[in-house]
């Protein structure tokens, strides 16, 4: 095709900086705006009829006027013969203005243009590319979002707000397993991520998986709700033995999830049960000074309690010779190991852990793991807490007793 010598006289087109292009497509933190800095770019030259409408149109969408400034390229649309180069100018104009005015569709077809024109620089391509994806997303076409997504993080791999998207994207377009396989597969999840792959793990009746995830919600993000869940679903796992209810309330102390007063009084109990009068004054004079214990109808009875485990202290000190001589002749090691659990809470921490570590040698307690997950609580409790984290993560055993060690190592971090 001939043109007319007056169709080669050129004209000087300056394209719009990146920074606005990019800008007018409006990410918010659902769908966010990756890394888009200002470039500068050189003139460009195109025909007159091409370039009058494109620089209008630039002068209206510098004004705001961008349904105006689409109506105006549509000028330049029309023009034939058109080269590669004024079409790419054209349609990047396009995706500016159309972002801007809020019209995804038009914005969705100029980027896949300009991206598909082969004109984009190196440095420009995955930017426009990650802010194509975007647009998708924001459009709720979220196949389409999906599969420019995985094209930007091929030139961007380990970009984490585009690997952030790309599940977001999975997630809210119900593509579950895919969006659970990505937020596993990243070690340092932040919260909202382990938060949506807990959801995950609900919506697909996954039990386990959601625990899982709880405890890393619990230990990297202690908040008592993830804790008062995760303790709630351990104590009701089949097979959980009630001899571990006194730990759960040990950790609940420790957490500040004990509140109640039958809370406060039930732990004290199990702590005389154990024969650790101790143990029991520290919990009930907790419970006094929460203003849990000593109020209401059942003060009587909060005192009843107070009473006996003073009465159990003063006894647990005149006897104690006699409890560990008994002991050590029948080679009772819940007897020995009680004894020492016991001395580590009245404060003799030396005397109690060696009780404590020559009873679990005896090889003759009535639970082995039960024994050692007290052990490492009571190194914990004498002020040896790398000893005591050492010993809970080799607590092993099938009836709760490794999931409530593994819960006090994660109370126990840092």
């Amino acid at each position: 095709m001939f043109f007319k010598k007056e169709h080669f006289l050129m004209t000087k087109f300056r394209l719009a900086h990146l920074g606005l292009v990019m800008a007018a497509i409006g990410f918010n933190a659902a769908a966010p705006m990756v890394g888009m800095s200002s470039v500068a770019y050189a003139a460009d030259a195109v025909r007159p009829e091409v370039g009058k409408p494109l620089q209008e149109a630039q002068k209206l969408a510098s004004a705001g006027k961008n349904k105006d400034a689409l109506a105006k390229l549509r000028e330049a649309d029309a023009v034939g013969g058109k080269t590669d180069n004024e079409k790419y100018l054209i349609e990047r104009t396009r995706a500016s203005a159309a972002a801007a005015a809020g019209d995804n569709e038009t914005a969705a077809r100029a980027f896949e243009a300009v991206i598909n024109s082969g004109k984009l620089s190196a440095a420009e391509a995955p930017k426009f590319t990650q802010s194509l994806a975007s647009l998708y997303y924001q459009a709720k076409d979220y196949p389409k979002a999906i599969t420019w997504i995985q094209r930007a993080l091929k030139d961007n791999p380990g970009n984490q707000q585009l690997q952030e998207l790309l599940t977001q994207t999975y997630y809210v377009s119900g593509k579950y397993a895919e969006a659970a396989k990505e937020l596993q597969a990243n070690g340092k999840a932040s919260e909202s991520q382990l938060q949506m792959l807990a959801n995950i793990q609900l919506k697909q009746n996954d039990k386990a998986g959601y625990v899982h995830t709880l405890e890393r919600l619990a230990g990297n993000y202690p908040k008592t709700s993830y804790w008062a869940d995760l303790l709630q679903r351990v104590v009701t796992k089949p097979g959980f033995s009630s001899t571990l209810n006194l730990d759960i309330l040990r950790l609940k102390l420790a957490l500040g999830l004990l509140t109640k007063p039958n809370d406060f009084m039930e732990m004290g109990q199990l702590s005389l049960q154990t024969g650790n009068p101790a143990e029991a004054l520290k919990i009930i004079d907790e419970g006094y000074k929460k203003g849990a214990l000593g109020q209401g109808a059942d003060a009587d009875r909060h005192k009843r309690l107070k009473d006996l485990a003073l009465k159990n202290e003063a006894e647990f000190a005149a006897k104690q010779a006699t409890t560990l001589a008994e002991a050590e002749k029948n080679k009772d090691a819940d007897a020995m190991f009680n004894l020492g659990f016991a001395l580590v809470s009245a404060g003799k921490a030396d005397q109690g852990l060696k009780l404590m570590d020559q009873a679990l040698k005896l090889g003759t307690a009535k639970r082995p793991e039960e024994m050692k997950l007290h052990y490492g609580i009571g190194q914990i409790n004498a002020g040896k807490k790398a000893a005591g984290v050492s010993t809970l993560k080799s607590v092993k055993g099938t009836n709760g007793e490794a999931d409530v060690a593994r819960y006090f190592v994660l109370q126990n971090r840092g």
